[in-house]
């Protein structure tokens, strides 16, 4: 029968402890990115399939926008139109990057 040796030395074991809230930050901010929809139908609603789609960019947590985007502009003078908002997955993948100065985008597409 053979005798387990113990060879991680205090410090080392401390050093791997250390890592452990910088990982558990790391998976909750991944974890954490959510999708959403919102949908404004504006008149009857979209009659056809034509689509725009433009970023709109959010700071502070998505407090406050950055950039503005238009819907009525996109519809194009269109009196029926759907306004869908949303943030997907690539967006939250974006959003892991630009997250970290608390800028993060949504989609918006215009449907007429």
């Amino acid at each position: 029968m053979g005798v387990i040796k113990f060879t991680e030395t205090k410090n080392t074991i401390m050093k791997k402890m250390k890592l452990y809230p910088v990982a558990l930050a790391l998976c909750v901010s991944v974890l954490m990115t959510s999708c959403f929809s919102i949908t404004h139908t504006v008149g009857a609603g979209a009659k056809g399939s034509e689509t725009k789609e433009a970023k709109q960019w959010f700071a502070l947590f998505g407090l406050v926008p950055i950039n503005d985007v238009d819907s009525k502009a996109m519809a194009g003078g269109a009196t029926d139109y759907t306004i869908n908002t949303q943030r997907s997955f690539v967006d939250g993948l974006i959003g892991i990057f630009t997250g970290i100065a608390s800028i993060y985008p949504a989609t918006v597409k215009v449907t007429k």
